[in-house]
């Protein structure tokens, strides 16, 4: 939410008497919505992330700003729409001269830090291009994008995370991971019960998981400041539990693939034909494996050959890895409980977006603006210090919020580049605030392929996806679902007669609201 009147960007004082809170903020990659008991999920056990809920702010209807990771983590940091920080797709990477909600805190005597998956430029790209992705083997943590100190993880070993380099000390364990994407094909192989996708238990101890790895590394960085006057920033970043679904093989009983129940959206082969055939045609193309549209899910993976004990598996570990990242938590909670630090710190809990993981028959991500991708899970539990009372926040946010959250924890202004607004504190501030609606937006070019995807949320029901023109789109298509009457969102209602009005005014807010992309475009430099 675009906010303009300067006199409204200015910290609340009884949100900010004590200019000292600390902030945590921890995210996750890949992570549904409905992944937390606390969200309605029904499977992995999340008690530390679901008492932050009880004894905070959960925002059940947050969205991202963009449904793949480095356009959603560039909003995270700096506030702003993608159209405005300029990462457009995976593989941008976010200028390094960009200021960051890191450099505003740290301006204002924060330390910061970051430990664990950062991805504002590409895993991939090349150590001379991307600083990311040479600082490990430089023996360097920063400081970098505002951040006093980093330490960096990712989901496979591309040869220059901090942790990479730290699995070395262990080479027979580190040979048992998924294998890094060298050969066409090889992207798909898996080796659980089922034959399933990038399944892949490794017999290693959990100890060198990269779970646990962020975790301890953020616990040496926050004992670090124990001697330290200066109020922190520090953001914990969880690779998990994006794909490959890699659990150490200890953690396999937690949930038994074969008890697991089908996806309450799963289609089979019948039911997508129906259901995908209602929407845009990368839809059921993707689903069959004849339209590839973005490197976000394997370019040989057909998600029609996938059987429903696969979804099981692949389900099973997802909850695994979700088990594993709340008992992290609540290893990193422990330790600021321990020296007193709890109290007064605030700390957040989201995802920077979420995974198909069976819904319509589909897995990964990619240009589908639906729940499965842009629902996401936003928790605040305020420091004790603040004064706010637990609450559930029922209209839409967005990560477009965070940067201004934490501005006003510390009691300093808002910067001018920051296009969203404080979050609400109760319901009843989110009512004041006139919280309507959240925006996402997608823009790919693949090969041949671009599309350009712009959606709305309101908070009464609708979700409304235009699509721009493109390579298969004319730019009349699009997607409108009421999810009150279709939660689901299995009936697209954009060919209704009935509905003009509402798209005629759904199409303006977009137009007068959003921000464009504006050529030319940051260049793409890597995959991802």
């Amino acid at each position: 939410m675009v906010v303009s009147d300067r006199t409204a960007r200015q910290a609340r004082p009884d949100i900010t008497a004590n200019k000292k809170r600390n902030i945590l903020l921890i995210t996750t990659d890949q992570m549904r919505f409905d992944a937390l008991a606390c969200n309605g999920g029904k499977v992995a056990r999340t008690p530390t992330i679901d008492g932050l809920a009880s004894t905070g702010l959960n925002y059940v209807r947050a969205h991202n700003q963009n449904v793949v990771c480095m356009p959603a983590r560039a909003t995270i940091i700096t506030g702003q729409h993608v159209a405005s920080h300029g990462v457009w797709m995976n593989g941008v990477a976010l200028p390094e001269d960009k200021p960051t909600i890191a450099h505003h805190l740290q301006d204002h005597g924060y330390q910061t830090a970051l430990l664990g998956k950062a991805h504002f430029e590409p895993w991939l790209g090349s150590a001379d291009d991307f600083y990311e992705n040479r600082m490990a083997s430089l023996n360097q943590t920063g400081p970098h994008r505002g951040f006093h100190h980093m330490e960096l993880a990712n989901h496979f070993f591309e040869g220059h995370s901090h942790y990479d380099l730290w699995m070395n000390e262990h080479p027979h364990e580190k040979a048992l991971f998924y294998p890094m994407i060298t050969r066409q094909g090889q992207n798909t192989i898996g080796t659980g019960d089922t034959n399933a996708c990038q399944v892949w238990p490794m017999d290693i101890p959990l100890s060198l998981y990269h779970t646990q790895w962020v975790a301890d590394r953020t616990v040496k960085w926050l004992e670090n400041q124990q001697s330290s006057k200066d109020p922190w920033f520090c953001w914990m970043s969880f690779p998990d539990p994006h794909h490959p679904w890699d659990v150490p093989q200890s953690e396999l009983p937690r949930v038994s693939w074969r008890s697991l129940e089908l996806p309450e959206r799963y289609c089979d082969d019948k039911a997508a034909g129906q259901v995908l055939g209602q929407k845009p045609k990368h839809w059921l193309g993707y689903y069959k494996g004849s339209i590839w549209t973005n490197l976000e899910s394997p370019r040989e993976f057909i998600p029609a050959n996938m059987t429903p004990d696969q979804v099981r598996e692949i389900n099973a570990m997802t909850h695994i890895e979700n088990e594993l990242i709340d008992e992290a938590c609540a290893g990193v909670l422990a330790y600021l409980k321990a020296n007193g630090s709890y109290d007064n710190t605030d700390i957040f809990f989201t995802s920077d977006h979420g995974e198909l993981q069976g819904d319509f028959g589909l897995m990964f991500k990619g240009p589908y603006h639906v729940d499965a991708l842009m629902h996401v899970p936003l928790i605040w539990r305020p420091a004790n210090t603040s004064g706010i009372q637990p609450d559930e926040i029922r209209d839409p946010v967005g990560h477009l919020d965070l940067a201004a959250t934490f501005c006003e924890i510390a009691g300093i202004d808002i910067p001018d580049y920051v296009e969203g607004e404080p979050l609400p504190d109760s319901q009843a501030t989110a009512t004041e605030q006139n919280r309507t609606q959240v925006f996402t937006q997608w823009d790919s070019q693949h090969g041949g392929i671009d599309l350009h995807l712009r959606s709305v949320y309101h908070r009464d029901g609708w979700l409304y996806t235009q699509y721009d023109p493109g390579s298969l789109y004319q730019g009349t298509e699009g997607e409108l679902y009421n999810m009150n009457a279709d939660p689901q969102q299995y009936h697209n209602l954009w060919d209704d007669p009935g509905q003009e009005e509402i798209k005629h005014h759904f199409k303006t807010v977009i137009e007068t609201t959003l921000p464009e992309l504006t050529e030319p475009l940051l260049p793409r430099k890597a995959p991802v």
